[in-house]
């Protein structure tokens, strides 16, 4: 038993020097190492997200075929979607195809409230996600040029319009019992 507690002491020994050993390495040459070990990984990674991602259009066209539980939080991830495409347009300069995009946000928007309402599912996300687009666009609207500003701030409004729906339906008036 005592020669068996010295041969894992050993072996525990051997790992550490080891390990000192690449640390000190890595302390010596880190410009040697890291690029071969991050880079490689970071590839991997963005093709791996990338692939599981799926594009607007196919998000669209499984709305019509989900069930009426699931419809608002594809619309909703549709709705943020499109608000990044926005806001990466009109950075650009390109404001037509922002306002476009800026569309699609304010009727999947719609769509996701219409769908929770419904359902009594997922209304409180979709208020979450509503508040926080609204926000984007607020910051995005002192961003832009000043004769993008208008639309940018009717999409505001109209969001803001479709929070409190959400929260209308929440949060109902009614008999107490």
């Amino acid at each position: 038993m005592a020669g068996m507690w010295h041969s894992r002491r050993r072996g525990a020994v051997a790992s550490g020097l080891m390990l000192a050993a690449m640390i000190f390495f890595l302390m010596i040459f880190p410009s040697m190492i890291f690029p071969a070990l991050i880079f490689p990984s970071n590839i991997f990674f963005s093709l791996l997200a990338a692939r599981d991602e799926p594009t607007i259009e196919e998000l669209k066209a499984r709305v019509a075929d989900a069930s009426l539980r699931d419809r608002p939080q594809l619309c909703i991830q549709i709705a943020e979607r499109q608000l990044a495409t926005t806001d990466k347009l009109y950075l650009e300069g390109d404001s037509e195809k922002g306002r476009a995009a800026m569309t699609d946000v304010t009727a999947f928007a719609e769509l996701a409230r219409d769908y929770a309402i419904q359902s009594h599912k997922h209304e409180k996300q979709a208020e979450i996600a509503i508040r926080k687009m609204v926000r984007k666009l607020a910051d995005m609207k002192h961003l832009i040029a000043r004769e993008d500003q208008e639309p940018v701030q009717k999409t505001i409004e109209r969001l803001e319009q479709i929070r409190d729906d959400l929260l209308a339906a929440m949060f109902q008036k009614g008999d107490k019992k």
